[in-house]
């Protein structure tokens, strides 16, 4: 039995946000924050090796609320500072700049972590270079965010382009996560289920797609949905990356259908409030209970 149960490799960042009615609120994120306190509080044992300027951000304090994580800070001299403007109270629309980026990850940094899965969760392209994928996968399942891949930094704004080395690396790819523009891009097609076919037509073994409704996963037989039943949308930002780290660490146990309705109960509640979730596994067990 692997030690833990997913290793989360992502820097944190720095981030603002500013809401449309003006709100603006200074938080850290990055999708290694947002997943590894949702898969830690729901009950599994996380490692994370998030990476900062360590003299302006203390990585170990970052995640010291969240049970079963343990932090591997690794230094960068400059870190990801962001600042987020949502256009929309769905925060479906988003403009985002950036002040600053990471030093890549290599391979020499990553400790011997045992885990039974490697969850590559970067914040734009060549934070978690190309090589690192095929050196995850000789060590664990992979999976991961494309948005790692997607975003890039062009003049401080974060932009979308393809991502041109797909197809040599999907196939080491067991879980991969987009959203619904993201694998538009990838893909070409707006159609969520025949994008994610052809994601799995080009190696990823499994591939969640998020959306503002609904999340669906397609196995290579199947397609799976299950309905997005957030009350609010306080929480919006870190949905996709709470979806993911909770359905890939239940699938561990559970099939397709169980974990994806599982995921999508705990996205569903973390979404009611703003910054990671922070509740229990019961907490989600009765939100299932009452609105699924």
């Amino acid at each position: 039995m692997s030690r833990f149960d997913a290793l989360i490799i992502g820097e944190v960042a720095q981030d603002t946000n500013v809401d449309c009615d003006g709100t603006t609120v200074e938080a850290i994120g990055g999708a290694v924050y947002y997943s590894g306190f949702a898969a830690a509080n729901i009950g599994h044992k996380i490692a994370v090796l998030p990476k900062a300027d360590t003299a302006q951000i203390d990585l170990t304090a970052a995640f010291a609320p969240a049970p079963n994580i343990t932090v591997y800070p690794l230094h960068s001299r400059t870190s990801f500072v962001t600042k987020n403007i949502y256009h929309t109270p769905d925060r479906e629309r988003r403009t985002s700049t950036v002040d600053s980026v990471v030093e890549p990850y290599r391979p020499e940094e990553v400790p011997d972590i045992d885990a039974a899965i490697w969850h590559l969760a970067g914040l734009a392209a060549g934070d978690i270079p190309n090589e690192m994928i095929p050196f995850a996968a000789r060590h664990a399942m992979v999976a991961i965010d494309v948005q790692t891949m997607l975003r890039r930094v062009e003049d401080g704004t974060l932009v979308y382009r393809d991502w041109a080395e797909k197809r040599e690396l999907l196939p080491y790819v067991r879980f991969l996560k987009t959203d619904a523009a993201e694998a538009e891009i990838l893909t070409g097609l707006t159609d969520r289920a025949e994008a994610a076919k052809l994601l799995y037509q080009w190696g990823a073994k499994e591939i969640l797609i998020t959306h503002n409704t609904e999340v669906l996963v397609y196995d290579g037989r199947e397609v799976y949905t299950c309905p997005i039943r957030a009350r609010n949308l306080s929480g919006r930002t870190g949905r996709g990356d709470t979806t993911f780290a909770g359905y890939i660490n239940e699938r561990l146990t559970a099939d397709i259908p169980t974990a994806l309705r599982f995921a999508t109960a705990l996205v569903s509640l973390k979404m009611e409030t703003p910054g990671p979730f922070t509740g229990t596994r019961a907490d989600v067990e009765a939100y299932l209970n009452a609105f699924y």
